[in-house]
């Protein structure tokens, strides 16, 4: 059986690489802080592809697997 993986998606690094407060973030993707709070912390295991869309664009972010990874379980 092949090992299973898991989709992860780097909030809490890229507001640490980008020097931004999840709520700086918040405010520029137009994305809910607790929402953004959920997926930093790993409490939230689905993520909304417009999330994903919206954070790429407030970084200025053109490659995905800055923001999600796909690993191990």
């Amino acid at each position: 059986m092949p090992n299973e993986k898991q989709l992860v998606i780097h909030v809490r690094d890229l507001t640490q690489k980008h020097n931004i407060s999840l709520r700086e973030l918040s405010r520029q993707s137009g994305i809910d802080i607790a929402r953004l709070s959920e997926l930093a912390s790993g409490k939230r295991k689905r993520v909304n592809i417009d999330y994903v869309v919206r954070i790429a664009e407030a970084l200025n972010i053109s490659d995905i697997r800055e923001i999600l990874t796909l690993e191990d379980k």
